[in-house]
């Protein structure tokens, strides 16, 4: 049960910080931050199972939910979907940190859908029936649409809709595509299920597979977000508050990259491979568009924004390819990514309090009078630019040499977007923090709590660039499964699983 516990508790935690937060404000953050926190102890106690080079799923749960329709409550937990979720909980502990004096409006309600949200997320990276994976993939939206919508900034309506409409339409495609799997199983084997592990091995015709393939891949791409549909993505990081920024570039772009590794390469993988060169030059726009684009601005955030796309870009590169080399970057670069950026994000919405201004131009000068603010967000821009020795440059060292290995032009193009990002990083630091000192009243640095959310951050980036065999031994056997000639075992581990057990009842295999 402890995988449907992870799921619950988020949950319990956002009903019981909305109670107290109608009659008692302040206590809110306290409860969505332990609620966070002893759903974080209870994953990282899991993490011993993952050092391990053999087995699928290390945990797993099946209860029939809709039987006459083939609906399962179906959850499993491998080395992927562990780390993916020990990430989500973090930033959203770092999320309900920061915004303790940012969110002091509705405190209860907004707490309620930071932690449904990261509850749907969660959810995203367990659930292995299709049909429950849709019902997650929706829940983390509406919180998320609340979120931007009540508590963001000047165009906060604008940018929700925007945002609500794009990952909608791309989930709406979505489930078309599964209905289309679930009736094409269905007619091939006799057997309507939505159970992930048998509908790896149906049967189809390489056209209806491809058609089936993009419905999934549009709905990824919009989340990741891939060029062109990335315009929803620069609206809804500026406009959203800083936990929402967090959420967003740290956990919900990452949901589109997961789907791609978990869903889309293991049902339609032939479908997929005929996708690999567009993949590639998509990503490789990515890189360039989204640097290119973060030198042209001048909003803060806005600026963070698009070296997401960016960053991004390294992902659907190295899926793209698909080796082993390059699939260990992707995840490399998800973790990094979302450390590095979500701390970006937090220094900026602590900016915007101090300043009440994200306008680039009107900054600068602030290393004076801001010493130690402005030593974490030089060493979280050169995080995000690639610095050696620290985790993000391991994730796009990894996807540069697996794309070298297919493809070296491919490779050389896409590494001159290191050259961008260290343009608009050094450019962004400059403008900011050097230059004449403000001639408005002293302003107060960082926190003790904000210093240390700071230090933890790169501790863990610094940890990782000199050390990051613990991420790439834990997700090793569920990539694996994704390189070619090695079909995944989970379907066989599934199928064995509900035959035991008549009515979906029971626990599934340890």
């Amino acid at each position: 049960m402890i995988l449907v516990l992870i799921v619950i508790l988020p949950l319990l935690g956002g009903v019981l910080a909305w109670y107290a937060g109608r009659s008692r404000p302040h206590d809110a953050p306290w409860i969505a931050a332990a609620t966070l926190a002893v759903d974080l102890v209870l994953v990282l106690g899991i993490w011993p199972l993952y050092f391990s080079e053999t087995g699928a799923w290390r945990l797993e749960f099946y209860r029939s939910w809709i039987p006459t329709l083939g609906i399962g409550f179906h959850l499993a937990l491998d080395g992927l979907s562990f780390l993916l979720i020990v990430l989500t909980l973090f930033l959203g502990l770092l999320s309900v940190l920061s915004s303790r004096t940012e969110i002091v409006k509705r405190a209860g309600f907004f707490y309620l859908n930071l932690l449904w949200a990261l509850a749907g997320i969660i959810g995203v990276f367990l659930a292995l029936d299709l049909f429950l994976f849709y019902v997650f993939w929706e829940l983390m939206l509406v919180p998320m649409y609340f979120i931007i919508a009540l508590w963001g900034h000047e165009k906060r309506a604008a940018a929700a809709y925007k945002f609500f409409i794009f990952t909608q339409l791309g989930g709406l495609l979505m489930l078309v595509s599964i209905l289309g799997l679930y009736f094409a199983h269905g007619q091939s084997t006799g057997d309507y299920t939505f159970d992930y592990g048998p509908l790896l091995s149906t049967a189809m015709n390489p056209s209806l597979s491809f058609w089936l393939m993009l419905g999934f891949f549009t709905a990824f791409a919009v989340k990741l977000p891939v060029l062109p549909l990335h315009t929803w993505l620069p609206d809804a990081h500026t406009e959203a508050p800083t936990a929402g920024s967090i959420i967003l570039a740290g956990l919900l772009l990452k949901t589109g990259a997961y789907g791609f590794l978990r869903f889309l390469i293991p049902l339609f993988p032939a479908a997929f491979a005929s996708l690999a060169g567009p993949g590639m030059v998509l990503g490789i726009a990515g890189i360039l568009y989204g640097a290119v684009l973060s030198f042209a601005q001048r909003d803060l955030k806005r600026l963070i924004a698009y070296t997401s796309i960016s960053h991004m870009g390294f992902v659907l590169l190295g899926v793209s390819v698909g080796n082993e080399l390059a699939l260990q970057g992707v995840v490399m670069q998800m973790i990094c990514h979302g450390l590095s950026t979500g701390g970006l994000f937090i220094i900026a919405g602590a900016l915007q309090e101090r300043l009440q201004t994200r306008d680039i131009e009107r900054m600068g000068g602030l290393w004076s009078c801001l010493p130690r603010m402005s030593g974490f967000a030089t060493f979280l821009a050169l995080a995000s630019l690639g610095l050696p020795g620290l985790g993000n440059f391991i994730g796009e060292f990894l996807v540069l040499l697996g794309t070298f290995q297919e493809n070296g032009g491919a490779a050389a193009v896409a590494a001159t977007g290191l050259i961008a990002a260290t343009v608009y990083a050094l450019w962004l630091i400059q403008k900011v923090f050097w230059g004449p000192p403000p001639s408005a009243a002293p302003l107060p640095d960082t926190t003790l709590r904000e210093s240390l959310v700071m230090v933890v951050l790169i501790a863990i980036l610094v940890f990782l660039g000199f050390y990051p065999q613990p991420v790439l031994k834990t997700v090793r056997p569920a990539l694996k499964m994704l390189e070619p000639g090695n079909p995944p075992p989970y379907g066989k581990i599934i199928q064995a699983e509900i035959s035991i057990q008549p009515g979906g009842r029971g626990e599934g295999l340890p």
